[in-house]
């Protein structure tokens, strides 16, 4: 007898894939089938949360929007990381390890906050930076 070599390995693998194309390319085709066929101007147009369009689609985003989200998202996703530990505390407290857990979250929140504390610093956090004139060595080189 033949161990499990070859195809029969992967059969199961196989059988879902094939599955998984199949279930969307029918939900595809079934769509197709029953939604209606009648574009007018109307739903051609870009919908703006119910807003008639105005001007055009391609325009500049003051990139500190993208700063402050990307800012946000990092600590969002670290401070999310605090929950499971959070969940799990009392068992290392039975196990007599809290204090190592403790001091590892205290640890893990302070550098979250000197995190905080260096984008504050640098201004990262202002929706409208400013500079002062002559602060860096090009405008000093400028002014010489």
């Amino acid at each position: 007898m033949a161990t499990s070599d070859g195809l029969n390995v992967f059969f199961p693998v196989i059988v879902l894939l094939l599955a998984g194309i199949l279930m969307v390319v029918g939900a595809l085709l079934v769509g197709k089938l029953i939604r209606p066929q009648d574009p007018n101007e109307t739903k051609l147009d870009a919908y703006e949360c119910g807003e008639v369009p105005i001007g055009a689609a391609w325009s500049n985003f003051n990139v500190r929007f993208y700063v402050v989200a990307l800012v946000f998202i990092i600590f969002d996703v670290e401070s999310a990381l605090i929950f499971p530990v959070a969940t799990v505390y009392k068992y290392f407290v039975d196990q007599s390890q809290g204090g190592l857990i403790l001091v590892s979250l205290l640890l893990f929140i302070g550098v979250l906050l000197a995190g905080l504390v260096y984008c504050w610093g640098k201004g990262d956090l202002d929706w409208v930076k400013t500079f002062q004139a002559g602060t860096s060595e090009g405008n000093e080189k400028e002014q010489k």
